[in-house]
Formats: C-alpha cells, sequence, structure tokens
C-alpha cells in the first residue's frame, strides 16, 4: 500500500473536513492537521461538530471548548493555533443577528418561543448551524485554515447537504404561503380568524399558532440573505480550496464506513484528498513476512530465530491490514498508515507523534 504523506494533498486549502465512524481517531486527525499548521505558520482554527469533548481532550484543554474560538498556546509555532465547538443555538442566534435589517428585528426574533423552539431542535438545524458556523468561521479574518472534526456518524456529512435544503424551502411554496400574513399586514390576533390558520390552531394549540405568525412576521425581509448566505456556503463546499480527509482503522467494519463516506463525496462530484490508515500496525524495516520466517527456520540462534518469528508475525499483521484497507486506499491520491501510539492522545506531544507520521519531520522544533 502507498503511504506517501498528506502535506502536499493539503497544499493551498482553506478549509478541510476530516470525516469518517466513530472511533476511528477522526478528531485527532484532524487536531494533528491543524497543530502541524500551525507550527509551520498558518493561523488555524479547529471546529469540532462532535458535542463530546474530544477535541478539548485531545487539545488537554481540561476547562473544555465553546462556541467562541479559543487561542491554544503552542510554544515555538510560527502561527497560532485555536480550537472551537460547534454551539447550535449559539451560531443560529448570531446569524439572525447578522442578517436582521435591525437590532430591534433580531431581538424580537431572538425572544420568541416559536424561534427558540426552532432553534433548539428543530431537525436540521444542527447541520445546517454546522455549515454556517464552517462558513463563518471561513470568512474570519483571523484564520487562514478551518480544520472540521465532524460527528462520529453515517449521517456526518449531512452538513453538505443542509444549505441546499435551506434554499430549497425558502424557495417551496409553503414558505411563501407561511410569509403571506407578514406580507399582508394582518395582525397576529385578526390572523387566528382566518379559516384555515384557525383549524391548524386546534391542531397544534393558539399559542404556538401565535408564536409561529409572529415569528414569520418578524422574519420579513430576512429571506433573501438567507437564501444567499446558504448559496455561498453550498458554494464553499464545492471550491477548490476545500479538502476532504477520510479517515479509517485497519479493520474491514471501518474501512466499509469509510469507503461510504467516499461514495458520499463522490455523489457530489467531490473526490477525497487523502485516506489516513489510523492506529495501523508498524512496519520495521523492509523484511517482508516470508523473508522473516525464512530467517527464523534457518537461525542456529534460539533467540535471534525467536526476533526473526517475531518480525515475522509483525510483517503478517501489516499486510494483513494493507490487504484489509485496499478498498479504500485507491479512492484518494494519497494514503497515509499512522501507526499506532502506546498512550491515548491528550497533549501536544501526542499530537506531534501523529504530524509526524502525516507530515514527515517537522519544519518548524518547538522547544522542549
Amino acid at each position: 500500500m502507498s503511504a506517501r504523506r498528506i502535506g502536499a494533498a493539503l497544499d493551498g486549502a482553506r478549509v478541510v473536513i476530516c470525516c469518517g465512524s466513530g472511533g476511528v481517531g477522526k478528531t485527532t486527525v484532524a487536531a494533528a492537521i491543524g497543530l502541524r499548521a500551525a507550527t509551520d505558520g498558518d493561523r488555524v482554527v479547529v471546529v469540532t461538530i462532535d458535542p463530546a469533548k474530544r477535541l478539548a481532550d485531545a487539545f488537554g484543554l481540561a476547562g473544555g471548548l465553546t462556541n467562541e474560538p479559543a487561542r491554544i498556546d503552542v510554544p515555538g509555532a510560527a502561527g497560532e493555533l485555536w480550537a472551537t465547538m460547534l454551539d447550535t443555538k449559539a451560531t443560529f442566534d448570531d446569524l439572525v443577528r447578522a442578517e436582521a435589517a435591525t437590532a430591534e428585528q433580531a431581538e424580537e426574533i431572538l425572544a420568541n418561543r416559536f424561534y427558540r423552539n426552532v432553534a433548539g431542535g428543530l431537525s436540521g438545524t444542527e447541520e445546517y448551524m454546522a455549515a454556517e458556523k464552517l462558513f463563518e468561521l471561513h470568512g474570519d479574518g483571523r484564520f487562514d485554515l478551518v480544520v472540521v472534526d465532524t460527528p462520529p456518524s453515517r449521517h456526518a456529512l449531512d452538513f453538505l447537504d443542509a444549505p441546499g435544503r435551506l434554499a430549497r424551502f425558502i424557495d417551496h411554496r409553503v414558505f411563501r404561503w407561511l410569509m403571506l400574513p407578514a406580507r399582508s399586514g394582518l395582525k397576529v390576533l385578526n390572523l387566528a380568524a382566518q379559516p384555515v390558520l384557525r383549524t391548524i390552531g386546534k391542531v397544534v394549540g393558539g399559542d404556538v399558532l401565535a408564536d409561529a405568525i409572529a415569528f414569520f412576521r418578524a422574519f420579513e425581509g430576512m429571506q433573501g440573505g438567507f437564501r444567499r448566505r446558504a448559496e455561498a456556503v453550498h458554494e464553499l463546499f464545492t471550491d477548490a480550496a476545500t479538502r476532504f480527509v477520510v479517515i479509517t482503522t485497519p479493520r474491514r467494519d471501518a474501512v466499509a464506513e469509510a469507503s461510504y463516506f467516499a461514495d458520499r463525496l463522490a455523489d457530489r462530484g467531490a473526490t477525497p484528498a487523502a485516506v489516513v490508515v489510523n492506529r495501523a500496525q508498524p512496519r520495521f524495516g523492509r523484511t517482508s513476512a516470508t523473508e522473516a520466517r525464512e530467517r527464523a527456520a534457518g537461525e542456529a540462534d534460539a533467540d535471534l530465530a525467536a526476533a526473526w518469528a517475531n518480525l515475522a508475525e509483525l510483517a503478517g499483521m501489516a499486510d494483513a491490514e494493507d490487504a484489509a484497507v485496499a478498498p479504500i486506499a485507491g479512492r484518494a491520491p494519497r494514503t497515509v498508515r499512522v501507526p499506532q501510539l502506546a498512550d491515548d492522545v491528550h497533549d501536544l506531544d501526542a499530537l506531534e507523534a501523529i504530524g509526524g507520521a502525516l507530515f514527515g519531520a517537522r519544519r518548524a522544533t518547538r522547544p522542549g
């Protein structure tokens, strides 16, 4: 299996999206990519959509992360490293403030009970806010590179579709119908007397209906901005400076999941820039398993024979792993093996070890 470094595959990237199934070390790979880029001089922010605290743990941040990027001290780095964790509600609030015509319009929406329910739990909201957060960070002048750690789920790439779904909904006749009361200038109290709305009110409740009508009234005039923003987010996903990295382990089930993600990308006309095989069996030298077994069989010294037999076993394990990942290895220009570490990743030194496997020797040295 080819094991070329990942660096060239990410040259010129402004966004790197790491995807893969749960338990393959996706968060640590994303963090290692961010750390290396910052060490080499980029201003990098790593954002996780995963609500678990794995990214904070990888960076050794006992206090966790919030929706606001936090600077991480990397001694000797030529650039800057930041990290953040998606907060769906806070991101939605920021988007409303950005698109509202006035502060008063924004506050009316934010105080609306229907909006608070939508922002907190409506299906698809988290995916769209993940896309919005990426777009926000990409446009933030503080950062040269955004590295995204997607959720450990088969639906991890749903946020790629979310902007298009929002734009289609805004253009849909149902949305236009919902906006009619706002455009007609009718008051909420008068709307309840309309036959159709009165029927809906009996089903969902009068208070819920009034809140919904008030929300759409307050939303009037913002739909064009939301549509344009959704289209801009969609364009970011297809931009040449956006790269996708698929992470797997040598297990066949993880490889099957990685192939699924590659297929999802192919459906969108994209090819992974690289495949990372994490927690791989290290290779020791160039001796093949067959050659090592032959040396073990012909060695008179018992200790040397045992050493050759052990090397043969390890080389055989690596060969089996190469066979297991063969279906995904050809799906990207570069496939990189990251060997199994002795301990869990919980500090910058461990991340640098992963970075060494991904990128090779560091161009900048961090003092000990």
